[in-house]
């Protein structure tokens, strides 16, 4: 696990502060490789590509995490809205936000991740 000083400072700000990569911006936004993204403060397993879709928003999002038992959901109702954070279970790093518009086939959730909070490890064939 990566302490807070050896953080990037986006990485920190968005991590550490709860803060939000600007849509369309981050490195996994547009990644169709398969593999596992994993949490970039400790590397916890945290969503499969199997999981990743198209929203359309500017975030990497999935319809489930790999494990529930990875992630933490909490209130926010930060900047006058009410929504449902997602944190990293293991280290606490805010990841994004979970909301019901996801696709409907799938269970209807849709984790909104930014993409500094994740590294990505690729699938071997």
């Amino acid at each position: 696990m990566k302490s807070d000083q050896e953080l990037p400072p986006e990485l920190k700000r968005v991590a550490r502060e709860g803060g939000t990569e600007a849509p369309f911006t981050g490195a996994y936004v547009d990644n169709h490789e398969k593999g596992m993204y994993r949490c970039a403060v400790c590397g916890t397993e945290l969503f499969s590509s199997d999981t990743k879709f198209d929203s359309g928003t500017g975030w990497p999002s999935f319809t489930d995490p790999s494990n529930l038992e990875h992630i933490k959901l909490r209130e926010d109702a930060s900047h006058g809205m009410s929504r449902t954070e997602v944190v990293c279970k293991t280290c606490g790093a805010h990841l994004g936000h979970v909301f019901d518009d996801g696709p409907q086939e799938a269970g209807g959730k849709r984790y909104c991740i930014n993409s500094v909070c994740l590294d990505f490890e690729k699938k071997e064939n």
